[in-house]
């Protein structure tokens, strides 16, 4: 995983520890993936709307 081994990623995982405290940390991490959803989200919307588009566009 991005050229970390085990120790590494160990380390990472405690600073991140550390850093933001145990309280904090699963708000953290769940709104980390919120945040990705809504961009995986963002990311298809455009393309299903040039795709509607060109579809429109072909028929004229």
């Amino acid at each position: 995983m991005f050229g970390m081994g085990t120790q590494e990623l160990l380390i990472f995982m405690v600073i991140v520890l550390v850093v933001f405290g145990s309280s904090r940390l699963p708000s953290l991490m769940r709104n980390l993936g919120r945040s990705a959803n809504e961009f995986k989200a963002g990311m298809k919307e455009p393309v299903d709307e040039n795709a509607k588009k060109i579809d429109e566009d072909s028929k004229e």
